[in-house]
């Protein structure tokens, strides 16, 4: 996938599933355009987890602000 952003990958991956959706295309056709969706998806997912990592936040604590990374509290709820 060239240097294609996350915005421009889930715009193709949401093009892809309303081509799918039609059920205007072939077999062949299909299975490409779903290969093609998984990368998509997989790029997509990817490109979540590395904001989701990059995320802090900010915890008071005893007056004072504390960074505490982001997966702490999604994995914990």
């Amino acid at each position: 996938m060239a240097k294609q952003s996350f915005e421009e990958s889930l715009e193709k991956l949401e093009q892809i599933t309303r081509e799918m959706e039609n059920g205007d295309l072939s077999l062949e056709s299909s299975l490409k355009k779903f290969d093609e969706g998984i990368r998509l998806a997989d790029f997509c997912t990817k490109k979540l987890d590395e904001a989701q990592k990059k995320i802090d936040i900010l915890i008071n604590r005893d007056g004072a602000l504390n960074a505490e990374p982001f997966d702490e509290y999604s994995s914990g709820s």
